[in-house]
């Protein structure tokens, strides 16, 4: 179905949306109950009936994405000439209600490598509505039987077994994807360090490893021409600073809570930049 088809795309594109059905019809209606249409700030897929009842419906999707309205809305419409209209009379002589259901934009995490801290990770996460795409240059690490801990996952699994060079896999990630870079190799973390912070698309990147590692590899960046700006956007270590412990599933749970930390600021941009402005308790003990 094309309505479904169009929901997938936007999600994969992490595009925001709004699914459109026809919840109810009395008399006559150019659709069914049932019938569905997608509407996106840029286009429509499928149909509820066109004419003024569509139109006023894609009028009010879109500005229920350009507002980030994340509630469901109800629109009822008499399909009569004497009716109020906007776009045009349309007088099947029936009555309409339409259900107006916002398409979130969901998280995209990217993990690179997929070994003891990495599957503990994904096993955390994929119990989340998110893309997961999980990166390995190792066929075992990947394997059906080691994976089947995500066959109930909520989240889509995209799985990327990339023997070779697996850093190109960063510029196929979808735009605002928050990457992780965990692999068995401390040459294929450079490596994938570098191609991270030439994507500007990405949300966030999260280097595993400890503070020497890191000032090898902020040396080495920089000598390949990353200003240091750019260098910046790596985060490591990676995980709540509170939380200590070096056993796998311990890091995937302090990973995954800063992870989450990460999408609520998304959803809510403002209370993040409030929260950034609100003094810490080790800052308010000092004024005081």
């Amino acid at each position: 179905m094309e309505w479904m088809k169009a929901v997938q795309q936007l999600r994969a594109g992490r595009r925001p949306g709004v699914l459109v059905t026809v919840m109810s019809v009395r008399g006559h209606a150019p659709r069914e109950a049932g019938a569905k249409m997608v509407v996106a700030a840029d286009n429509v897929w499928s149909t509820v009936g066109g004419g003024n009842l569509e139109s006023v419906a894609v009028e009010r999707c879109r500005a229920m994405i350009a507002d980030g309205v994340a509630e469901p809305e109800v629109l009822e419409f008499a399909l009569s000439d004497k009716a109020p209209y906007q776009h045009g009379v349309q007088c099947c002589g029936g009555e309409v209600k339409l259900l107006l259901e916002p398409l979130p934009v969901v998280p995209s995490v990217a993990i690179f490598g997929v070994g003891h801290v990495g599957l503990e990770l994904a096993r955390i996460l994929a119990r989340h509505d998110i893309e997961l795409h999980l990166v390995d240059s190792r066929p075992d690490q990947l394997t059906a039987s080691r994976l089947a801990v995500l066959d109930d996952a909520v989240a889509q699994v995209h799985v990327h077994q990339v023997p070779l060079l697996p850093e190109l896999v960063v510029g196929e990630l979808p735009p605002g994807t928050h990457a992780l870079v965990m692999t068995h190799d401390h040459a294929e973390d450079a490596a994938l360090c570098d191609a991270a912070i030439r994507n500007e698309q990405l949300a966030t990147i999260g280097l595993i490893g400890s503070q020497a590692k890191w000032a090898r590899f902020r040396r080495k960046l920089a000598e390949d021409g990353n200003s240091s700006k750019a260098i910046d956007r790596i985060t490591t270590p990676i995980g709540l600073p509170d939380l200590p412990g070096k056993e796998p599933a311990v890091i995937a749970v302090s990973v995954a809570a800063w992870l989450l930390q990460q999408f609520s600021a998304e959803r809510h941009p403002a209370s993040a930049r409030s929260a950034e402005r609100r003094p810490t308790p080790a800052q308010r003990e000092a004024k005081a």
